[in-house]
């Protein structure tokens, strides 16, 4: 990702915020809103977490049972049975299935939480994504429409689909269960469709089975009804266990999050070094920054797109940052237009305020080699919010939507 690319960040997206969950499960509302720095220079500069993204040694460490961090690809649900389906996993803009971004393993010390996923999706129209940013402006929308969605999940250390010792990574171990049938298109969704002809394929929607049967299943479902006799149920579905091959093309590609401390990266770097390890040329850092310098309003705005660059210069790959139990603050390229601490929104459940989790950075699209076109999908920040503390109300299983 080149520096024009980072300076359209700031021009297509002063920052999207999702707020998050309640801690357990329970649907909150959803906003996408700023938090509020009062000073730059005052902020002390508090380490975090940082999460980077890389190819697996072994493709069955993204697996579920062994509970991965992971980017891309299809998610590793942490509850293999309660898989959302129907609205919840389309975009509420275009009605179009979403596609997984990213999951985050976020356990807490609360028993009922012992494992604890969280798991974002968006819609791939840039078009659905501004308009879901305007309309989360609104301080309290009567019907709001998302383009991103953020989904968690808990368990206790006992639950149904793992064992209560760490699980062993020599390729063969297995949870209990093979989990709901999957979507053979997506490999996302729970399949809740079977096709009509020949009863051995699944799909989410009728979207993606338009596509499947245009990509090659017309032919394929002809050779299944010769070779399995017509009435059997559906035996063959991908599963929330496999490790399987799903159709689609448009899937982005499956990488390992690794976690790093900030306070590795704070040792102070030659800017020559800096640059050479940075995702930006180098040619093009002093003409673009100084049109985007020039773009911003006011002095606010190029404090702000100072010290996000400064941040990000420590660690320039980095994808991902985790605030969790932290008095870090989400790290912003501009301030205008950021709403006060008070426009973030409260637990639905229990009225509690809520703090950042962890933020996505648009670092994470050059990995997908997502096209750095007028209309391609782009992101200033990613800001997932969930309920402040450890603060949890008992909820056991099953994937939420985090409204």
């Amino acid at each position: 990702m080149d520096v024009d690319a980072i300076g359209e960040h700031a021009e297509k997206l002063k920052a999207v915020q999702i707020g998050d969950d309640n801690d357990d499960g329970d649907v909150v509302d959803q906003d996408i809103v700023l938090e509020e720095y009062e000073d730059f220079d005052e902020e002390e500069e508090e380490a975090v977490t940082l999460g980077f993204v890389e190819k697996p040694k072994n493709e069955w460490t993204l697996e579920r049972q062994f509970f991965p961090s992971k980017a891309g690809g299809v998610p590793a649900w942490l509850d293999p049975v309660d898989i959302p389906s129907g609205r919840s996993s389309i975009c509420d803009i275009c009605g179009e299935p979403l596609q997984f971004l990213i999951q985050v393993y976020a356990p807490t010390k609360k028993e009922s939480a012992f494992h604890r996923m969280l798991f974002i999706f968006m819609c791939r129209s840039m078009k659905c994504l501004l308009r879901d940013q305007h309309e989360q402006w609104k301080r309290h929308p009567e019907k709001p429409s998302r383009s991103v969605k953020v989904f968690r999940c808990q368990l206790p250390r006992l639950n149904p689909f793992y064992s209560s010792e760490p699980p062993k990574y020599d390729g063969n171990y297995k949870p209990s269960g093979s989990g709901a049938a999957l979507c053979n298109w997506c490999g996302t969704w729970k399949g809740d469709k079977l096709c009509s002809s020949c009863r051995q394929v699944r799909y989410c929607s009728e979207k993606h089975q338009v596509m499947s049967w245009r990509s090659g299943h017309k032919i394929a479902c002809q050779q299944m009804k010769v070779s399995s006799p017509i009435g059997e149920s559906n035996k063959r579905g991908a599963t929330s266990f496999e490790s399987h091959k799903v159709g689609s093309k448009n899937v982005w590609p499956e990488f390992e999050i690794i976690i790093e401390h900030e306070s590795e990266y704070n040792t102070d770097i030659p800017e020559d070094n800096a640059l050479s390890n940075s995702l930006i040329s180098k040619n093009k850092i002093d003409d673009t920054m100084n049109s985007l310098m020039d773009s911003f309003q006011g002095d606010d705005d190029k404090k702000s797109w100072v010290y996000f660059q400064e941040r990000i210069a420590k660690a320039p790959e980095q994808v991902l940052r985790y605030y969790r139990d932290t008095n870090a603050k989400p790290i912003w390229p501009v301030s205008s237009g950021r709403p006060s601490n008070a426009d973030i929104p409260k637990c639905s459940y229990c009225g509690g305020p809520r703090c950042c989790e962890f933020q996505i950075l648009p670092q994470l699209l050059y990995y997908f080699g997502v096209d750095n076109e007028a209309d391609s999908l782009d992101w200033a920040s990613i800001v997932v919010h969930c309920i402040s503390g450890h603060g949890v109300h008992h909820h056991i299983g099953g994937v939420e939507y985090i409204d």
